[in-house]
């Protein structure tokens, strides 16, 4: 296939562009200035088109220039920048009539799972929306999928959870801390990006992406500090002590204390008050599992602790074995267990609560 990839500087998309090419496709990468192409092992290996996804003009030209594309990945978002909802929405409404223009097939958008509730943060409200301003009247089929967070080194939220257990001998936790969560490794999701380009493989619609285990934000950061060798005590918070402490205030400490922008910080942070377990359907329904199957938690967790920094790596990932279909049925994901401590392993695959 001929792949065109947007955000192909940022952490997901860099790593795709790794992976497509492995796959044997070829690909085109989309980013606002192609200078910074420069430090990736893969730049000479694909064709590289300027795109301002906030000018539709701009993507237009980009879709131009692109020639002939099978499928987009659509890895764009504002998340703490200023009225990043409103920008989100015209970007993917740009990006996708340029492609109804230009005859593109599919766009594959990975975004994140969306409670329903009525009172979501503008980030998990905006989730759906960009996967809304995507469908457009005669325009590509999307393919959705769905993802809480992402375990890996260089993820946003992971690189939050990290610092954190680096930095604080005493880790508060809200009454969010026991929230559960369905995270997943970023090896397996680029391996269901990569099943998601194949219309034979995924039907167009929503999907959730997982890892085999649920666990909690609690059980995230326990299983962080025990893999990394760093023993922390957890100190819950009572409601009155959390009433104490608004939940902007916190989001602004953490902005300046973990290194990561403020905006993006306060953004993530207010979305922390659901938890973020699949509720959808599983594209693991129709996709057979990667060799040796999917990603444990405490894998993913160690296997971030050993990597280097975030960096350009040249070499990873050096293969990503194509998915391959599989009948529906059901799959059984372990409930989410309560940890007594912070640095208590997170909960494992298959462990049920009692």
């Amino acid at each position: 296939m001929r792949i065109l990839v947007t955000g192909a500087t940022g952490y997901i998309g860099s790593r795709l562009v790794a992976a497509l090419l492995a796959d044997g496709h070829e690909v085109v990468v989309a980013t606002r200035n192609t200078d910074k192409l420069a430090g990736f092992g893969w730049r000479g290996d694909v064709t590289a088109v300027t795109l301002d996804a906030g000018s539709a003009d701009s993507a237009a030209l980009a879709m131009a220039e692109a020639g002939d594309v099978d499928v987009i990945y659509y890895l764009v978002h504002g998340i703490g920048q200023p009225d990043f909802r409103a920008r989100d929405r015209e970007a993917a409404r740009n990006v996708a009539e340029a492609a109804r223009k230009a005859g593109v097939q599919r766009i594959v958008y990975l975004g994140g799972f969306v409670p329903d509730d009525d009172t979501l943060s503008d980030h998990l409200a905006s989730r759906a929306e960009v996967a809304e301003a995507l469908s457009v009247d005669g325009g590509p089929e999307v393919v959705w999928l769905g993802a809480a967070v992402i375990i890996g080194a260089g993820s946003t939220s992971f690189e939050m959870v990290r610092y954190v257990g680096d930095r604080l001998p005493l880790i508060p936790l809200p009454s969010w801390a026991d929230h559960a969560i369905d995270p997943i490794s970023i090896k397996d999701v680029l391996y269901y990006l990569a099943a998601a380009a194949d219309p034979d493989t995924v039907p167009a619609g929503a999907y959730d992406i997982t890892g085999p285990g649920t666990t909690t934000y609690r059980g995230l950061i326990g299983g962080y500090v025990h893999a990394a060798g760093n023993p922390r005590a957890g100190l819950p918070l009572a409601g009155w002590q959390e009433a104490l402490i608004p939940k902007a205030l916190t989001a602004w400490v953490a902005g300046n204390v973990v290194p990561v922008p403020t905006g993006l910080a306060v953004d993530l942070i207010a979305s922390l008050d659901h938890p973020m377990t699949a509720s959808g359907d599983l594209l693991r329904n129709i996709v057979a599992d990667p060799p040796g199957g999917l990603t444990p938690i405490d894998e993913a967790i160690a296997a971030s602790v050993t990597s280097p920094p975030p960096g350009r790596s040249t070499n990873w990932p050096t293969h990503i074995i194509s998915p391959t279909a599989t009948p529906p049925g059901p799959v059984g994901i372990s409930c989410a267990c309560t940890d007594s401590s912070v640095a208590s392993p997170p909960t494992s695959p298959g462990r049920r609560c009692r």
